[in-house]
């Protein structure tokens, strides 16, 4: 009986050795993440259609949405996405969008071109 206990005391002491020098511990670092920079603009796109979520616009070739507080923002990766998808099952938004008729974000009034009409000089 006595080795039975000798040699479950030294089992013992052997794991807790082991297990003494398994602990880890660390602090993690912080890290910094920038926020995301919006670009706004001021003013108003070309031509805008609300497509069932929100508003998005034209202006040339860069879309836009309408966010928060009425400020036009340039539509990111996800949004513009969505818009295409859209924008496939309605080919004619273009044609019944809503039309800036005073001052866009580039600080002018856009061309306006009839339908069936050639600029004529």
């Amino acid at each position: 009986m006595k080795m039975k206990n000798s040699s479950i005391v030294s089992l013992f002491v052997v794991v807790a050795a082991l297990a003494d020098g398994c602990t880890v511990s660390f602090a993690p670092a912080p890290v910094y993440v920038p926020p995301p920079q919006a670009v706004v603009t001021v003013g108003m796109p070309d031509s805008y259609v609300w497509d069932g979520v929100e508003f998005v616009g034209v202006m040339g070739d860069q879309y836009m949405y309408l966010g928060p507080e009425g400020v036009w923002l340039v539509c990111d990766p996800v949004r513009l996405g969505r818009f295409h998808g859209w924008e496939g099952g309605h080919p004619d938004w273009r044609r019944t969008a809503v039309r800036n008729e005073g001052r866009n974000v580039r600080g002018r009034s856009p061309v306006r071109r009839e339908e069936g009409h050639e600029d004529r000089k």
